[in-house]
């Protein structure tokens, strides 16, 4: 495992971690490390630690050649909209730190999720196979997509929720990866992992179900339905909920060429780009099922701003 840009002896952080404006602890029992796993122990024991921890982080599972290729490729396109400086490097996706063309910045995106060379990326024959076996049967990628981008400096972070409140349409048995695209050291607001939360998401789905009895069919899958919190979130109070349940956030320094699985009940978050180098954090999180099992029919759309999913 890489050395965390965190140092996570009590008292001595390297530098602290900020989501929704409240400052992560640092304190042993608040903060952990995601634990990496080494693809070539094979499918069915990746499959045990994933059942087990809600996750399973595979390191170096992707080509990083391939990966940091990409990257390159949709910074060279963003930089249109000025998103990174005229004449730099796009694999390294520094920040042009200038106002942008929002509009235009989102148009692009618009256009490179919808794009063969994404839809490439997301496909790659070694992640295609490797599903197939890990869901036991056919795999299905979801046409919805997201491809996010996150600028140091800014407060933008993701508040702590768990995948499924988006995905009620279908069956429950999603798995989602996440894939950073380029080395994301922990400074650059990485996702991080509620520790154990599987369970914690899986009895927070059961209480929603219930108060939700009353409901239309088309509210009850909502994430925006009045039992919900704004936007599906679980909270935006990361070291609150560390306390609340008694556990950890775990964190990482990402590689390119790293993908994380995850299950639709564990509860994950972003803390805030605060990288030293001025580095763009970019990344993809897409979800599979078994082609066989019930498809949430609202993700076989493209991924788009403001769809409210």
């Amino acid at each position: 495992m890489s050395s965390l840009a965190v140092d996570l002896r009590p008292g001595q952080p390297a530098v602290d971690l900020v989501a929704n404006g409240k400052i992560l602890s640092m304190a042993a029992n608040r903060l952990g490390e995601l634990v990496p796993t080494d693809p070539s122990i094979g499918v069915a024991a990746i499959r045990g630690l994933y059942r087990e921890n809600g996750y399973v982080w595979l390191k170096r599972f992707l080509d990083p050649d391939v990966v940091n290729g990409f990257r390159g490729w949709v910074f060279s396109h963003l930089a249109r909209g000025g998103l990174i400086p005229v004449g730099s490097d796009p694999i390294l996706g520094l920040s042009a730190g200038t106002v942008l063309d929002k509009g235009q910045v989102d148009r692009i995106l618009m256009s490179l999720v919808r794009s063969v060379a994404f839809e490439g990326f997301c496909a790659q024959p070694r992640l295609a196979q490797f599903m197939d076996e890990f869901l036991s049967g056919i795999s299905y990628l979801h046409k919805r997509k997201i491809m996010r981008f996150t600028q140091p400096n800014t407060t933008t972070a993701t508040p702590a929720h768990y995948d499924l409140v988006y995905l009620r349409g279908g069956t429950n048995r999603l798995v989602t990866a996440w894939i950073p695209i380029g080395d994301t050291s922990v400074d650059m607001g990485g996702l991080v992992y509620l520790e154990g939360s599987h369970a914690i998401g899986v009895r927070m789905e059961e209480e929603f179900s219930r108060n939700s009895l009353d409901l239309s069919a088309e509210e009850r899958i909502s994430a925006f339905n009045r039992n919900m919190t704004e936007g599906g979130w679980v909270s935006k109070d990361l070291p609150e909920m560390a306390e609340r349940f008694d556990t950890r956030w775990l964190i990482a320094d990402y590689e390119a060429g790293d993908v994380v699985l995850h299950s639709p009940y564990m509860i994950h978050a972003s803390t805030t780009n605060q990288s030293a180098s001025n580095r763009i954090r970019l990344s993809t999180d897409i979800r599979y099922q078994n082609v066989d099992d019930e498809i949430d029919a609202r993700w076989g759309n493209h991924w788009s701003l403001g769809d409210m999913l």
